[in-house]
């Protein structure tokens, strides 16, 4: 399947331009492979630990009519399933990289800084809007919101629904796929330190969600933060199209401090006050209960720290912007200066008066009078 359109220069083959403009391709066909291989007997079992989700309990519910419920827990198989979704993400990037941003990059002729700012919004915005509808409907479904003691109610929470184990999954995969991507997309050296810090901030915390069966707490909070981080991309590509269309920042500034403070008291409610006092205290591997003051205090302390930097990257954000503003604001008031009479104006004498009306017959008349 064509992804990226090719150009006219033919690179050699493996070498590294040939591989960034046909990344996209390539993995297809690794894809691919994993696909065929459902086909065969031989190569399905295989297959199926890549494509499908993992680790299938099967629950009977009583009541008037017995039915089956499908749960799922996590297992070192998933690494293979996120393997396989990361290639999907890929894929999925280079698609509404060409066929998507670049269109409108080719006609907003954007300059090379608002180009790669305009990209990286473009597709954390896509990324944002589907992760954050989806982990709302899962919400809602699992009525998590309902009652707050539901977030710890049943520690440890090892059985998912197939929805919620999916959703991470993907959650990985995605993450995962950024740093290749960074390969991929030509990211300047001088911003690949940040983009590595924010990628391996969200796979540690997303996996210790998932790991650590925090998986609805973990949930909650993803979807907080996406929305928060949606309309800061959202207001981005706004302001790329009008400058003067800023008031997306003022709301996301709003937001954002809201989510910190939020985020702050769902952990310590959860982590702090739900599972220490709850009945299921210790540390038990095999079923998978980490319900020790260690394991809380650690969580606690990932996630206050991670608060405190987002929020110190977000005041010098701020102050960057005013500080720009002022600036912005101290030109436009600033007079120009008149410009300065030329030598052949001075010549002419001042005012428009010629230097020579001395000598013009009339006053040569009224002299000789």
């Amino acid at each position: 399947m064509g992804i990226r359109k090719k150009t006219n220069k033919n690179p050699p083959v493996l070498s590294h331009e040939f591989v960034i403009q046909n990344h996209a391709d390539i993995v297809s066909c690794v894809a691919m492979v994993f696909l065929l291989g459902l086909m065969f007997e031989v190569t399905s079992k295989f297959a199926v630990l890549f494509i499908t989700v993992q680790y299938n309990v099967t629950i009977s519910t009583n009541g008037p009519e017995e039915t089956a419920v499908n749960h799922f827990h996590h297992g070192i198989k998933d690494l293979a399933t996120t393997f396989f979704y990361m290639l999907v993400a890929i894929i999925m990037h280079a698609i509404i990289q060409e066929y998507v941003l670049d269109k409108i990059n080719r006609k907003k002729h954007f300059s090379k800084t608002k180009h790669s700012k305009f990209n990286e919004s473009g597709q954390l915005s896509a990324f944002y809007l589907f992760s954050f509808g989806w982990g709302a409907s899962i919400l809602l479904s699992e009525k998590l919101l309902s009652n707050p003691v539901n977030l710890w109610e049943g520690y440890p929470h090892t059985l998912m629904p197939f929805q919620l184990k999916f959703y991470f999954i993907c959650q990985l995969g995605y993450w995962l796929h950024a740093m290749p991507e960074l390969y991929f997309q030509k990211t300047k050296k001088e911003d690949i330190p940040r983009q590595l810090v924010y990628i391996f901030l969200y796979l540690v915390h997303i996996a210790g969600a998932y790991i650590l069966n925090l998986n609805r707490l973990g949930l909650v909070l993803l979807v907080l933060h996406y929305f928060v981080e949606l309309l800061f991309h959202v207001s981005r590509l706004v302001y790329f199209s009008n400058e003067s269309r800023q008031t997306g920042f003022t709301i996301w500034a709003v937001l954002f401090v809201l989510g910190r403070l939020l985020t702050l008291s769902l952990s310590v409610l959860t982590v702090g006050f739900g599972l220490a006092t709850s009945d299921n205290q210790g540390f038990d591997l095999a079923a998978g209960n980490f319900n020790v003051i260690f394991v809380r205090i650690t969580v606690l302390a990932a996630i206050c720290l991670t608060q405190a930097f987002m929020m110190w990257k977000f005041i010098n954000f701020q102050l960057r912007r005013w500080r720009e503003h002022a600036q912005a604001q101290t030109l436009k008031k600033k007079p120009v200066p008149s410009k300065s009479k030329s030598k052949k104006d001075k010549a002419n004498g001042v005012n428009g008066v010629s230097s020579h009306a001395a000598d013009s017959p009339r006053a040569r008349k009224e002299k000789s009078s």
